[in-house]
C-alpha cells in the first residue's frame, strides 16, 4: 500500500471504573466493545473517517468498592497513550473527582454515562444512564400512577444516594406524594434489616431506592424475613442485573428506571447488524447504550478539525439530532456549547420489569406516557 494511503488509527481510551466478576459471561464482556467496532468500521466503510479507530481499555477498581485514585490514575495513563477522547469513568462518585483533573492538567475530552449534573463542564460530556434529577421524577409518576401515596426510601450513603433523595423529595411534593421514612444503607451489599424494618414500621406502602444498586442486594432476604412484600422501585441501578445471577435474583420484584425498549426501530436495525455480525442478539441496555455512543464519536472524529483533543470536543458540540438506538422511539442525540447530556426527549428512559428466567425483561411504561 502507498504511503500516502495509510495514518495512524484514532485512540480512544474505554475508562471502566468496576471491575466485572469473576465468570462474567465472556460474550457480555465482549458487548462492551463490539458496538464500538461495528459503528467504527461501518463509519469506515462509508467513507465518514478515513483510518481505524483504536480501543485502549482500562478496568479499575473505582468506588463504591476501590478508590478514586485508581481511576484519575487510569485517566492520565490514557491521555499519555495517545487517547484523544475517554468514554468513562461511569459512576458518579468517581466521574465527580476525575472531571476536576481533566480540567486542571487532561484537557482530554470524557464522554460517560453518569448520571451526574456534577459531571457536566466544558470537556465532560454525557449520554447519562439515567440521571439523579430525572429518574426521582419518573419514580413520582410511576407511583402515584399506581396510587402510592405513602412511600419509604432506601438511601445508599453516598453522592449518588444524596442526589437522589433530594431530588426524589422534590418530586414527591410536587405529585402529592408523602416519604413516611428515610433509612441509610451502605453502598456495598450487607445486612440491611433494620432499615428496611423502618420503612415496614413506618407503613410505607412502597419502597424506592435511592443509589447505585450493590445495596438493593439485600432487601429480598430483609422483606422475606418481615413477610412483606410491597411494590419496590429503583433508578438505573436496574441495568446492573446483567452483571451476575445474584444481582437479577435481588431486583426480582422491583420496577426499575432502563433506557432499551424494543419499540426503538433504530435499536433494532443496529441489532440486526449485530447479530449478523457477531451471530448474537443482546436485548439490554449496554449494547444499544454504547452504540449511541460510538456514533457520537464516529461523527466528532470526523468532523474534529484538527483531529486533536480539542478538536474533538468542539466538534462534539456540533453532533446534532442523530436518531438513537437507546430509549423509546423518537430519541434524539444532540450536543451544543454548553449542551453535555445528549439524550434528548424525555423517553430516553423507560420502566421494566426482570423476568424470572435470568434472561429477559419486559417494558412496564414510558416516561412521558400516560
Amino acid at each position: 500500500m502507498a504511503y500516502e494511503s495509510t495514518a495512524e488509527p484514532i485512540k480512544l481510551g474505554y475508562l471502566f471504573d468496576f471491575r466485572l466478576p469473576e465468570g462474567y459471561p465472556p460474550e457480555m464482556r465482549a458487548d462492551l466493545t463490539r458496538p464500538f467496532d461495528l459503528v467504527f468500521e461501518q463509519g469506515r466503510r462509508q467513507g465518514i473517517i478515513d483510518r481505524p479507530v483504536e480501543i485502549v481499555f482500562r478496568e479499575v477498581e473505582g468506588l463504591p468498592k476501590g478508590s478514586v485514585k485508581a481511576v484519575i490514575d487510569a485517566y492520565g495513563e490514557l491521555v499519555d497513550e495517545g487517547c484523544l477522547a475517554v468514554f468513562g469513568p461511569h459512576i458518579t462518585d468517581n466521574a465527580v473527582p476525575t472531571r476536576e483533573e481533566i480540567e486542571r492538567r487532561f484537557h482530554v475530552p470524557a464522554i460517560n454515562v453518569s448520571g451526574s449534573d456534577d459531571w457536566l463542564g466544558e470537556w465532560t460530556f454525557a449520554l447519562p444512564q439515567g440521571s439523579m434529577t430525572d429518574e426521582p421524577v419518573f419514580w413520582a409518576h410511576l407511583l402515584a400512577k399506581g396510587g402510592h401515596t405513602d412511600v419509604g426510601a432506601l438511601v445508599e450513603q453516598s453522592l449518588v444516594g444524596e442526589s437522589y433523595i433530594k431530588n426524589f423529595r422534590r418530586a414527591c411534593r410536587e405529585q402529592g406524594i408523602r416519604i413516611v421514612a428515610e433509612a441509610q444503607i451502605p453502598q456495598t451489599a450487607q445486612d440491611i434489616s433494620p432499615a428496611v424494618r423502618t420503612l415496614q414500621e413506618a407503613k410505607a406502602s412502597a419502597i424506592v431506592h435511592c443509589g447505585f444498586g450493590f445495596g438493593v442486594a439485600m432487601v429480598t432476604p430483609a422483606l422475606h424475613a418481615l413477610d412483606w412484600d410491597p411494590p419496590r422501585f429503583m433508578g438505573t441501578a436496574f441495568q446492573n442485573a446483567w452483571i451476575n445471577p445474584l444481582l437479577w435474583r435481588a431486583f426480582l420484584g422491583w420496577t426499575g428506571v432502563d433506557q432499551y425498549d424494543e419499540g426503538n426501530a433504530v435499536g433494532q436495525r443496529f441489532l440486526d447488524e449485530f447479530e449478523t455480525a457477531y451471530g448474537r442478539r443482546p436485548q439490554y441496555c449496554v449494547p444499544v447504550m454504547n452504540r449511541d455512543i460510538a456514533t457520537v464519536l464516529l461523527h466528532a472524529f470526523a468532523d474534529a478539525h484538527p483531529l486533536s483533543p480539542r478538536g474533538v470536543k468542539e466538534a462534539m458540540e456540533r453532533v446534532k439530532m442523530l436518531p438513537a438506538a437507546a430509549g423509546a422511539p423518537g430519541t434524539r442525540l444532540s450536543f451544543g456549547k454548553w449542551t453535555r447530556r445528549g439524550w434528548m426527549g424525555a423517553g430516553y428512559l423507560v420502566a421494566r420489569k426482570l423476568d424470572p428466567d435470568g434472561q429477559n425483561s419486559h417494558l412496564v411504561a414510558r416516561f412521558g406516557e400516560d
